[in-house]
């Protein structure tokens, strides 16, 4: 008995120091520490509040019932927070340089840089993580959380958007967020 006591507590002693070692930050956790920042506009979108339009393809249903939240961070460039913006941008990308994370795309578009990476296979689709950044305006960092997503279908959805309905108040709130941002 005292033998199957210390084989325990010497595993729980080894799980410690690995989880103490680990001194990376995960996105996750940034999401949280920055979610309480004046600097940033964060909320969750899940995807529940999508409501389709009458049109909408049988395709366009199973992607969005594929989809379970988005998670956004949006760091927006004032007189007072200029010198703030180049670390929070660079911690951005510290923590989406971990392996773990697959770069789909790399694209920039007029004065905005954006990088799209995922977690997952490119069969499924776990999570797309995108940051669109302009030196001038800011950046914006979205978590779109699901199962089993798949990138063609995604890359559908967002390009016949049209086939969700734009009525809702979530939309009305995002197109205020990012009037203008990227």
């Amino acid at each position: 008995m005292k033998k199957i006591v210390k084989i325990t507590i010497y595993f729980f002693l080894v799980v410690a120091t690995f989880v103490a070692c680990n001194k990376e930050k995960s996105l996750q956790q940034y999401f949280v520490e920055k979610n309480e920042s004046n600097n940033f506009l964060s909320f969750d979108i899940p995807a529940g509040v999508l409501n389709l339009s009458e049109n909408a393809s049988v395709e366009t249903k199973e992607t969005i019932a594929s989809l379970k939240k988005l998670n956004v961070l949006v760091f927006k460039i004032n007189d007072v927070n200029k010198s703030e913006y180049d670390r929070e941008l660079e911690d951005v990308k510290n923590i989406i340089k971990n392996d773990k994370f697959i770069e789909l795309i790399r694209v920039k578009h007029e004065k905005a840089n954006i990088i799209v990476k995922y977690l997952g296979t490119e069969e499924a689709i776990d999570e797309l993580i995108v940051l669109a950044s302009d030196k001038s305006k800011g950046f914006a960092l979205a978590r779109i959380l699901g199962n089993k997503m798949q990138p063609e279908k995604i890359m559908k959805l967002v390009k016949n958007m049209d086939q969700v309905s734009k009525d809702s108040a979530v939309f009305s709130q995002l197109e205020g967020i990012f009037n203008g941002m990227i």
